[in-house]
């Protein structure tokens, strides 16, 4: 088995991704406090926590 490498980004995709992720802790927080569910992967799968979460996530169809 080989290991797995994960290249470096470079300065510009790093500030990229510096961004996201405070944009993401930002509006997770945001519903937090407002009390709102959110949906998270988790075990490769959606899954909702919070509060007001809806018992079940709708089925999403697919059309051929």
């Amino acid at each position: 088995m080989s290991a797995r490498m994960t290249p470096t980004p470079d300065q510009d995709t790093q500030a990229m991704l510096d961004c996201l992720r405070q944009i993401v802790t930002t509006t997770l927080e945001r519903k937090r406090r407002l009390g709102q569910y959110m949906v998270i992967w988790q075990n490769n799968t959606p899954v909702v926590v919070g509060e007001d979460a809806p018992s079940e996530l709708p089925k999403i169809v697919q059309q051929p």
